[in-house]
């Protein structure tokens, strides 16, 4: 493919792009403890949607990463105007620029199935203070599938892994997460569709081929409905 689904959701600037979008965000962040005092790390930030929410709504101190420097650009152009003092930068999550035992809380949308789940996962974990959380929303492999199939939705999405729900367990515990408590979240197929997702903040010029990319993504979502599940991770 001449674009990835990353490059087509960077291109289009899709905000709130993962299951449930910003209102199963506000959901989560609501039975948390934030206030003005928190430190907040939004890893794998896209355009920003969830880090203005956090800085308006709560005024805590948001920082907000992406690897990805077109969703950064449309970032860091949502914050300046809107006037939100949010530290916004490119990087990685398998290698934070961030110092140990620093934010109070990570949150990740979407996002760790995209990396080196291992290698991110101790990252945020390092980050995080000795009390700190992370929030995680992730795709799991809800049954046993066959090879081939497996092995097109790894390439289309370019997932270094597709793992189960005790997979995912099993790695935050690793990590150093002693406490995990997983919710099942079960979308509508519009509700996992990027097109119907809140915003958009669209690149001067789009392809067709991105096109073709969403309607792909929406075929693998529809045709592995029962295969592909959705888990919302706390991690202490």
């Amino acid at each position: 493919m001449k674009y990835t689904y990353l490059d087509c959701l960077a291109l289009f600037g899709v905000g709130g792009a993962h299951p449930g979008g910003l209102q199963l965000t506000k959901n989560i962040l609501a039975e948390e403890k934030i206030n003005k005092e928190t430190t907040l790390l939004d890893a794998g930030c896209g355009t920003g949607q969830t880090a203005a929410y956090l800085q308006q709504h709560y005024g805590c101190s948001v920082s907000a990463l992406d690897n990805n420097s077109i969703m950064v650009d449309k970032a860091h152009q949502r914050f300046s105007s809107l006037g939100l003092p949010i530290d916004t930068k490119v990087g990685d999550i398998e290698n934070l620029p961030y110092p140990d035992m620093h934010f109070d809380i990570a949150l990740s949308e979407s996002v760790l199935s995209f990396t080196n789940a291992t290698s991110a996962i101790h990252e945020l974990k390092r980050v995080l203070k000795p009390n700190g959380r992370l929030l995680a929303i992730e795709t799991v492999l809800e049954q046993t599938i066959p090879e081939e199939e497996r092995s097109s939705i790894v390439d289309f999405y370019r997932f270094p892994q597709l793992l189960t729900e005790d997979e995912w367990l099993t790695a935050f515990r690793k990590a150093g997460f002693q406490q995990v408590d997983i919710t099942k979240y079960q979308p509508t197929l519009d509700q996992v569709d990027e097109q119907n997702a809140a915003d958009f903040s669209l690149s001067k010029s789009i392809d067709d081929a991105l096109l073709e990319i969403l309607e792909k993504h929406k075929e693998i979502m529809q045709r592995n409905k029962d295969k592909l599940g959705f888990r919302i991770f706390r991690c202490s």
